[in-house]
């Protein structure tokens, strides 16, 4: 075991240089993990006779609110892609059957295209990152590879791609994961740690691989990130009733805390808040702390996210530093256990939020200032982990279903890119480029695998739909 900074070594005078393994033994363990998982076996895809997803997707509803599980269901119904969004679950199942490296990293764990995008570094420029991490956990790096990558396949036929252009697509997000990770291996740890994604300049690169209507309309996509703000989201959720700032009701999606609740649970609801708020502020650093403390709650609501997510609690807080003029949304998310967990190995963390915000901290180059995590007991008496972090600061995301393949292939390296990089913060950079290796085996197999996986995501959205046809599981249709 590698000793820590500080730790007393033994030496000459009581302390001595910490013996590593050498540049050269880190590479050939990379090399040598080949024999446990050749690069072309990671196109295998061998489906369990017994897999049920159907079943394993009902089985995440316990934890879940009730009536919001149909609407998951609903969401999940709407195409194949994004069954394949809310069915996380499955894969891990799936992927723990699969040939495994051995090379850990700090995974994702739900890597899809549309869990990456761009929002607002602390400096104030627009970054592109993984932005998604309910699900994060240590695990093989092959794992968040071949979710971004059935993902690309999944998302390409549902544009209705050809076979040609998808297997481009697939094949640009893993050669631009291997060869950046195979720069980052001859890069200091410093310069991968400090390395980001400026979005703007990234789009001004690519600028010659795009028409000019493609690149307008990129610049205008930018514009209006640089406008998603606590003050845009005040003029689109809230109102102002009898001089006071409420919050607009959307049920189910957007609901206030006083909509759903009578009087008495509504006064709960909104100690439980504060209690959360409080409590997850003695995690942000010290300077943020002070600046959160200058905002108070003005009301809450519960919001339905995502596709995988629905079901979990989440409350968005409309908080304020002065009489209405300075607005901060912030969003407390519930965090249970990954879908990790049962295939790759329990978290070392035992709070489930800390859990997500140590593993967005580690994988992201610049994370969003109010992050932060806690515990807190509900007014059922049940204790729940939770996350916090500001409902919009310049949160954008691709607008994946207008994508021509062109454009998809350029995001998929983007995302390669972007997911190489997270994984060399975390994992040993140098094992995995000797790993990956100069030639495109590695890449065609992980082609392989998508449109494999890509089919059998297919057979797993008609078997949700028999068995919503079946009465199996409830669901509502997308609203």
């Amino acid at each position: 075991m590698t000793a820590s900074v500080g730790e007393a070594r033994a030496g000459t005078g009581g302390r001595a240089a910490v013996k590593r393994p050498t540049r050269a033994e880190r590479a050939a363990r990379g090399k040598e993990a080949r024999a446990a998982a050749p690069l072309e076996a990671h196109g295998e895809f061998r489906p369990d006779p017994s897999r049920d997803p159907v079943g394993l997707l009902a089985g995440q509803a316990a934890s879940r609110v009730p009536e919001l599980v149909p609407i998951r269901h609903g969401r999940m119904l709407v195409s194949p892609f994004t069954f394949y969004r809310g069915a996380a679950l499955p894969m891990a199942a799936d992927l723990a059957a699969t040939p495994t490296s051995g090379l850990r990293v700090q995974l994702c764990g739900d890597a899809h295209l549309a869990n990456f995008g761009a929002f607002a570094s602390p400096e104030r420029r627009l970054v592109f990152d993984v932005n998604d991490f309910d699900e994060t956990l240590p695990g093989p790096f092959e794992w968040d590879v071949k979710r971004l990558a059935a993902s690309l396949a999944v998302a390409g036929r549902d544009n209705g791609f050809s076979d040609k252009a998808r297997r481009k697509i697939v094949l640009a997000a893993a050669e631009s994961y291997r060869t950046a990770m195979r720069t980052f291996a001859e890069q200091t740890l410093l310069d991968v740690w400090y390395a980001h994604l400026d979005i703007e300049d990234a789009i001004g690169r690519f600028r010659s691989q795009l028409t000019k209507k493609r690149f307008k309309a990129a610049e205008k996509l930018l514009a209006k990130a640089h406008s998603r703000d606590s003050m845009q989201a005040l003029g689109k959720l809230t109102t102002v009733v009898d001089g006071r700032r409420r919050i607009i009701s959307t049920p189910p999606t957007v609901v206030p805390v006083e909509e759903l609740f009578g009087d008495v649970q509504a006064d709960e609801i909104y100690d439980f808040i504060g209690t959360v708020l409080d409590n997850y502020r003695l995690t942000l650093q010290s300077d943020r702390r002070h600046l959160l403390k200058q905002f108070t709650l003005v009301q809450a609501a519960r919001k339905v996210v995502g596709v995988g997510s629905v079901g979990t609690r989440a409350w968005i807080a409309l908080m304020d530093a002065e009489d209405g003029v300075e607005p901060l949304f912030l969003q407390a998310k519930e965090a249970q256990p990954s879908v990790l967990e049962e295939y790759a190995e329990r978290s070392v963390h035992q709070n489930q939020g800390e859990r997500v915000v140590a593993g967005q901290h580690l994988m992201q180059a610049q994370s969003d200032i109010f992050l932060g995590w806690t515990r807190a007991t509900g007014p059922d008496g049940v204790d729940r982990d939770y996350y916090v972090r500001q409902l919009r600061d310049w949160k954008f995301s691709a607008p994946i279903e207008l994508m021509v393949p062109k454009g998809m292939r350029v995001y998929a390296g983007l995302c390669g890119w972007t997911l190489a990089r997270a994984h060399a913060r975390s994992g040993d950079r140098i094992a995995l480029a000797a790993y990956l290796g100069g030639s495109r085996k590695f890449d065609h197999a992980i082609a392989d695998f998508a449109e494999t996986y890509a089919d059998q995501n297919e057979d797993d959205y008609r078997a949700l739909q028999d068995a919503a046809k079946a009465g199996r599981i409830e669901t509502v249709p997308e609203i």
